[in-house]
């Protein structure tokens, strides 16, 4: 799917000297090409409302996933995130149900998010960290969605980032066999862990050799001295983006985000897909969320 003109041409050289192109031929993720300028659509993440939609509220949320769709239809976005954390029925029967609703609404499901773990050094708990993400994958491809978003993980005393990215390399890879299966890119946020600079992040990435692969840009989740900077080395490589309204420098506090200058670094990589809303700062969620929805869509006019 990502097959650079370059990568095509090797290819064909190889099958045209009759070179057998097996596993070990495969070449690690390269930034991805993309056809004419960016083209940007809007998406909100159900992180967003988790003070209202954590299964942990009793005697009960007071928001379900429906009425966070029907919150999306109202801010007139195109598509959805629906946080894997709150879906407090996975059947096949709700899923469909919750698709229909968006789809009676006009809006997309741009992908889910997920909180796997590939650094576990237990082969069993690993395993169940495999079914995890597979078992999402499913869930996604019955939602209509278009990526997966997970996480590497975070070094278990003992361990070394070495060993622990070698085991998240060959995670994802697995999973991402399953998930070319379902039509499910699996995007790996740049999210702490193993993954919490830059020069570890694209290490990760560019470990791993598999077109059914890519970033979750998270625009917040980079703590150095210039987290945009960071930021646009990894852009040439977003499947799906959460685009966050602060951003903190290393050893400093939270500072408003310049929104304007993280679309253009989306633009400047031609990106083409969701760029989702994960809204995470103090102010409350209800009155912040329309007002910074409504600066997005006037940057992207």
């Amino acid at each position: 799917m990502f097959t650079t003109r370059r990568q095509f041409m090797q290819t064909a050289a190889a099958a045209g000297a009759g070179l057998a192109l097996g596993p070990a031929a495969a070449r690690a993720i390269e930034p991805i090409q993309r056809n004419g300028k960016a083209h940007i659509r809007l998406s909100i993440a159900a992180y967003s409302y988790r003070k209202y939609l954590a299964l942990t509220i009793k005697p009960k949320p007071p928001m379900n996933l429906e009425d966070f769709v029907e919150i999306a239809a109202d801010m007139d976005l195109d598509a959805v995130e629906p946080t894997a954390y709150y879906f407090a029925d996975t059947s096949p029967e709700y899923l469909a149900k919750l698709k229909g609703k968006c789809t009676r609404l006009g809006l997309d499901v741009s992908g889910t998010a997920i909180g796997n773990n590939f650094c576990v050094t237990d082969p069993e708990k690993l395993k169940q960290q495999k079914q995890y993400v597979r078992d999402w994958v499913e869930r996604t491809a019955r939602l209509g969605g278009k990526t997966c978003r997970i996480f590497a993980g975070g070094l278990e005393k003992g361990d070394t980032i070495e060993k622990a990215r070698e085991r998240c390399v060959e995670a994802i890879q697995e999973s991402c066999d399953f998930a070319a299966k379902h039509g499910i890119i699996l995007a790996l946020e740049n999210h702490g862990g193993i993954v919490t600079t830059i020069d570890q992040m694209l290490t990760l990435v560019k470990a791993v050799k598999h077109d059914w692969f890519g970033v979750n840009w998270d625009t917040g989740n980079f703590h150095s001295a210039d987290p945009y900077t960071d930021l646009a080395k990894l852009a040439p490589y977003a499947v799906v983006v959460q685009i966050k309204t602060e951003i903190k420098r290393e050893g400093q506090k939270k500072e408003e985000a310049d929104l304007k200058k993280l679309l253009d670094l989306l633009r400047g990589v031609n990106f083409r897909g969701y760029v989702a809303l994960e809204y995470e700062a103090d102010e409350e969620p209800k009155t912040a969320i329309p007002r910074h929805i409504a600066t997005l869509k006037k940057l992207l006019a």
